[in-house]
């Protein structure tokens, strides 16, 4: 399946666009192509851009001043990826994303995405409802890293996307998951 016909039966979930109207919105996407390990936002970027991933595996995340990562999100096909915070507030980012496997996405530059959804009101919709389910994602990762000790939030984490575990190196799962490599270690082998 190409990327237009990917972001269509995406975006087809939450709204329902014209064939015309789609053609137009997928006009303002730009095809990107990507390597395993290369950076799309590097901290301290300015930004103008999201990113609809197609086929491949990116990673959010954040490096500490004492130089300890932690993963943000994994993003896999027809998810979106960027530091939303520097996007919507004209901030630099804070946060990098860059690729685990090699990666092809869709960049919509927020501009056209604003003007997309001043004129037509579907659009507006599916990016509200996006945007909503980001934030409750976020705050059911926040919660459970609260509330759950390591190994719920593990099995939690492969229930949901049981192809990480063969597709994410275990290093980027446990800082995911806050935890070291040893314990993720003891944490798989326990499930066996």
């Amino acid at each position: 399946m190409d990327a237009k016909e990917i972001l269509k039966q995406y975006i087809a979930k939450t709204i329902s666009l014209s064939d015309e109207q789609f053609d137009y919105f997928f006009s303002h996407f730009k095809p990107q192509v990507f390597k395993k390990g290369q950076t799309i936002i590097g901290a301290g970027d300015k930004l103008d851009s999201e990113y609809f991933v197609i086929n491949g595996c990116l990673k959010t995340f954040y490096i500490n001043d004492e130089l300890k990562m932690y993963i943000l999100q994994f993003a896999m096909p027809t998810w979106w990826a960027s530091d939303y915070h520097a996007l919507y507030t004209g901030n630099r980012s804070t946060v990098s994303v860059d690729c685990i496997t090699d990666a092809e996405v869709l960049c919509l530059k927020t501009e056209d995405r604003e003007k997309l959804c001043r004129e037509i009101h579907a659009i507006e919709h599916f990016f509200r409802w996006r945007t909503n389910m980001g934030y409750v994602a976020s705050q059911k990762r926040l919660l459970s890293l609260m509330n759950n000790d390591a190994r719920h939030r593990y099995e939690e984490l492969l229930k949901q996307y049981p192809q990480l575990y063969n597709l994410v190196p275990k290093n980027l799962i446990a800082a995911y998951l806050g935890v070291s490599r040893e314990t993720l270690s003891r944490l798989y082998h326990s499930q066996k």
